[in-house]
């Protein structure tokens, strides 16, 4: 008996772990008492009112097997009071565990490693969506700068955080909801991306403004690449994406004037729109030389779109950038808008959690100069949580969020187009890169993704062990560096 009730006791356990985490979860984030679901708490109270049943039993056993020993009385006296205290333990330690396991599922203390041992994938909350997001479809168009295409507000990406999840159904539904910019690349999920849009684009080709990157499945294309090599890239996606025509190509990523400008590349692109392969050229830029980098494409007058990181709380002078391009009747597209993704992890009411997505994406389309904002996602549900935003204006609540996010996320979040940090490090570690996998692995869920991506780099975190840190102060925003990058070598590599 003794035996089944401490198994008992271990099952209770996992289930407070597993199905009472959730209830209690929902009881600290304030949802709604008469919506959630009590079965979690009986369920679990049943095995802990057995659990304390079995453990009087066997300890009310051994007590009388005790006083019926032969054994000299002062043993046997011991004998009874450790067993009476063991039982009392064994009561009371064990509802003390049970409630643990249950805080634990949903404490800040808990490690992202640890969640994600037990969560590997963890789903779209679409159980928690309100009913008035059900259906949601687009409801703005824009125009594209000079290309003269109206684009839904609201576009769909494929990028690194979708950790390769986005499905065809999810890109058809997409096209049904009325999104018809679509936003992909060679190396997002290892030619996935490209192969699944191909797919969900089977007869609708007509319905989608199509854009991809100069890029290779294994990375970006430079300056030392020839001219066949950037037309061989761009005959690659188009036979991913099962199409004879690509609307736009970005220049990836672009971290320098020197790969913006590459000779190379505009003359391949130049080919490649005779050949009626390609019709509008645009640059995507989220590195620290972000303004740089933009500056010089408003100028060149060579470009027809530009994708921006753009999102509440951006540096001041990339409203600047944005409307030039716009006055020069570039489009621009609006990326990162999520600042991270923190909202999900954060201790704040259901009505912010659930209100930041649609609040971040009011406040980048109250700006007339942005065309329209790309955000990679996987489920059905975020279609209807996205697109609910769509053709509204942010109101007083939704600054009101976007401020609350800002001061808790104020040491956690690097921003991309920051780079202020990275001449104080002797070792030439990317920080930027080092910290924007960790977002991907921690707020997204990706960590495949992640993993791969951050093995790639030719300089990782490991450098940072048992050096002096001379970056400790180098962020202007009181991220803890050292501690984050350390943390990060150890949380995506096997070894």
């Amino acid at each position: 008996m003794g035996r089944i009730a401490l198994l008992l006791w271990l099952v209770t356990i996992a289930v407070s772990y597993v199905v009472l985490g959730g209830f209690v979860g929902r009881l600290v984030e304030g949802y709604d008492r008469s919506s959630i679901s009590r079965l979690p708490l009986l369920l679990t109270g049943v095995f802990v009112i057995s659990s304390i049943v079995l453990t009087a039993l066997w300890t009310r056993a051994r007590l009388r097997e005790a006083r019926d020993a032969s054994s000299a009385e002062p043993a046997s006296g011991r004998r009874r009071f450790l067993l009476a205290a063991v039982g009392a333990l064994g009561a009371g330690g064990g509802v003390v565990a049970t409630l643990a396991a249950a805080l634990a599922r949903n404490s800040r203390w808990f490690s992202v490693t640890g969640k994600n041992i037990f969560l590997v994938r963890p789903p779209y909350k679409a159980d928690v969506a309100r009913d008035a997001w059900k259906g949601a479809r687009v409801e703005g168009y824009r125009r594209l700068g000079r290309t003269g295409v109206m684009v839904s507000d609201i576009s769909l990406g494929s990028g690194s955080s979708t950790g390769g999840r986005q499905t065809v159904d999810v890109v058809s539904e997409a096209i049904d909801r009325g999104i018809n910019y679509f936003d992909t690349a060679p190396d997002y999920a290892g030619t996935g991306s490209e192969n699944r849009f191909g797919e969900a684009m089977q007869g609708r080709r007509d319905q989608v403004f199509l854009a991809t990157k100069f890029c290779q499945p294994t990375g970006h294309l430079s300056p030392g690449h020839t001219v066949e090599d950037y037309m061989e890239a761009v005959n690659g996606s188009l036979r991913r994406l099962r199409t004879d025509w690509v609307d736009l190509v970005h220049i990836h990523s672009c971290d320098s004037v020197e790969r913006l400008m590459d000779e190379n590349a505009h003359e391949a692109f130049d080919r490649l729109v005779e050949q009626g392969k390609l019709r509008f050229l645009g640059v995507s830029t989220h590195t620290p030389n972000l303004e740089e980098v933009a500056d010089a494409a408003i100028d060149s007058g060579r470009f027809d779109v530009m994708m921006l990181a753009y999102h509440f709380g951006a540096w001041p002078r990339l409203r600047e950038i944005i409307d030039r391009a716009a006055s020069k009747d570039i489009g621009v597209v609006a990326m990162k808008t999520l600042r991270g993704s923190h909202h999900r992890g954060l201790l704040w009411s259901r009505d912010e959690r659930d209100s930041y997505t649609q609040a971040s994406f009011k406040w980048v389309l109250s700006n007339p100069s942005v065309s329209c904002l790309v955000i990679s996602l996987w489920e059905s549900g975020q279609l209807d949580e996205f697109l609910f935003a769509s053709g509204e204006a942010p109101s007083p609540g939704d600054l009101a969020v976007l401020q609350r996010y800002e001061a808790l996320t104020a040491g956690d979040h690097c921003r991309p187009h920051c780079g202020v940090c990275l001449d104080s490090c002797p070792e030439g570690l990317p920080i930027h890169d080092v910290l924007r996998h960790r977002m991907y692995y921690e707020q997204y869920g990706a960590q495949k993704e992640a993993m791969r991506l951050y093995a790639k780099l030719e300089v990782q975190a490991d450098v940072c062990a048992g050096c002096a840190a001379p970056c400790a102060s180098a962020c202007p925003y009181g991220i803890p560096i050292p501690e984050r990058t350390r943390e990060t070598h150890e949380l995506l590599t096997l070894a």
